[in-house]
């Protein structure tokens, strides 16, 4: 998992924490920080403010993935869903340097990356409650406000 909050590590108790190679840097880091770390595999990147994401997404992500793409990433009601997607290792590359030119931005790769695909809410209705999958949730109070639960 990549995350800067000292808190990540009781988040998924067990599980090794990366923090950004360029702290401070916005989510265009983490995902660098992550294709780094993966050493020449694809990532599945997802914001941990996403808890309704389904299993379907994640799985049709990777599925489409595998189809040469660079990207694969959900477009809901025109919205762009650049920390819920699939990156290509070939992304790292991309993503270095956008950063190295002053990027912040998630979808700043997504926008230059030549071979996206989009998953959109055609695609994503059949994979759930878009609209639910994609509502940020920060505070435990709000996930239960949502149905959710905290361990």
């Amino acid at each position: 998992m990549v995350a800067n909050d000292p808190a990540a590590p009781g988040w998924f108790p067990g599980e090794s924490v990366i923090a950004d190679d360029a702290s401070g840097h916005g989510p265009l880091a983490g995902i660098a920080t992550a294709l780094r770390v993966a050493d020449g595999r694809p990532v599945i990147v997802l914001a941990w403010d996403m808890p309704f994401v389904s299993p379907e997404l994640l799985i049709e992500l990777r599925r489409r993935g595998s189809a040469g793409v660079d990207a694969v990433v959900p477009l809901h009601g025109g919205q762009r869903e650049p920390l819920c997607a699939w990156y290509a290792a070939d992304a790292a590359a991309v993503s270095r340097r956008l950063l190295e030119s002053g990027e912040r931005r998630a979808v700043a790769l997504a926008e230059n990356l030549p071979r996206v695909a989009w998953l959109e809410d055609a695609d994503l209705a059949a994979l759930g409650d878009p609209q639910r999958m994609f509502t940020s949730v920060d505070t435990p109070d709000a996930l239960a406000a949502l149905g959710g639960a905290y361990p």
